[in-house]
């Protein structure tokens, strides 16, 4: 497995072609925009999503998705949103046992599908993998020590791709575990919400505190209603992905929480925006779906009621608040 293809030039597929290209692979980066392509290709850096950062000038850049394609293992980096129209366009140009890594983190909005299962619908039985975990696309682009899941239900798939993309500062935990994987890195996106509207209404660090920790009992139920181990949930791509997510202002979902607390509009907020905040597109999904399983998620429920139904937030936070006291282990 020595040709890494990253379909998705953003901040994050970005980072992983430099995580790539330092575990000795070579590594071709798709981008929809041709402009972009060039401009990666022959500057060797991202102007538009991590600016100032140098890339490795083996890193191949282009428009064609059939050169990308071409390579030993794919790893998709698009929006969640996106990711069924880029694997319908990939199919014909993939090769049947080419590899797919998930690295996208959330639940199809219109369907309630994890990105695997969309995989399974548009491009069926192909090996599928999932990289989930804390991670900063800056950190990650600057070589800094980060730890992630590499989840994999082929356990020598997965050993082959943890080979091909670890390295000293990039070290991937392998894991049967795809569906935990998947809720972990989805749902966390929308507590980080619910911490970022806690912060921006100046209610504290004890509320903050309560809502990660609510919000990861919110995250097993509903894993585990799925199938998923709940370990892997109090792991990398669970708890450890959660805990970054919800406290530092690098995270486009926590960020756009605080705002939305301080006053400002969802529209004005999201047409201001380069990158994708997931979590905006993943709480109505993550609440139907936890509706079909018979899971409880007031905390999502809150996040979806103020981003997809229009609720004023102190309603949403009222409404919190007058839950009836419960045990915290029923």
């Amino acid at each position: 497995m020595e040709r890494i293809g990253i379909i998705g030039a953003g901040a994050w597929g970005t980072a992983l072609a430099l995580a790539a290209r330092r575990a000795g692979r070579e590594v071709v980066l798709w981008a929809r925009d041709p402009d972009l392509a060039r401009e990666i290709e022959t500057r060797h850096q991202n102007p538009r999503y991590l600016p100032d950062i140098p890339l490795d000038e083996e890193i191949r850049a282009t428009a064609e998705l059939a050169e990308a394609a071409a390579c030993d293992a794919l790893l998709l980096v698009t929006p969640a949103q996106a990711l069924r129209e880029i694997a319908t366009e990939l199919a014909p140009h993939l090769a049947p046992a080419r590899p797919l890594v998930v690295c996208s983190k959330g639940i199809e909005r219109d369907s309630g599908r994890l990105m695997t299962e969309v995989l399974a619908e548009v491009l069926p039985g192909r090996a599928v993998a999932v990289l989930s975990g804390p991670t900063f696309a800056i950190e990650v682009a600057r070589g800094r020590p980060t730890a992630v899941t590499l989840a994999a239900e082929d356990a020598a798939l997965g050993a082959v791709l943890v080979k091909a993309l670890g390295s000293r500062t990039f070290r991937p935990y392998l894991s049967g575990d795809i569906v935990g994987a998947q809720i972990g890195g989805a749902v966390k996106n929308v507590i980080a919400i619910a911490c970022g509207i806690v912060a921006g209404r100046g209610l504290g660090d004890n509320a903050r505190a309560a809502l990660i920790t609510r919000g990861l009992a919110e995250i097993v139920r509903l894993g585990r209603a799925k199938g998923a181990r709940p370990e892997t949930l109090m792991g990398l791509s669970g708890l450890g992905d959660l805990t970054l997510t919800c406290t530092s202002g690098l995270s486009r979902n926590y960020a756009l929480g605080v705002a939305l607390g301080d006053g400002e509009t969802l529209d004005a907020l999201m047409a201001g925006r380069r990158g994708v905040a997931e979590g905006v597109f993943s709480a109505g999904a993550a609440v139907a779906l936890a509706e079909t399983l018979g899971v409880q998620m007031p905390i999502s429920g809150g996040v979806d009621a103020i981003l997809n139904q229009g609720a004023p937030i102190e309603a949403a936070i009222e409404a919190l608040l007058a839950r009836p006291f419960r045990a915290e282990f029923p």
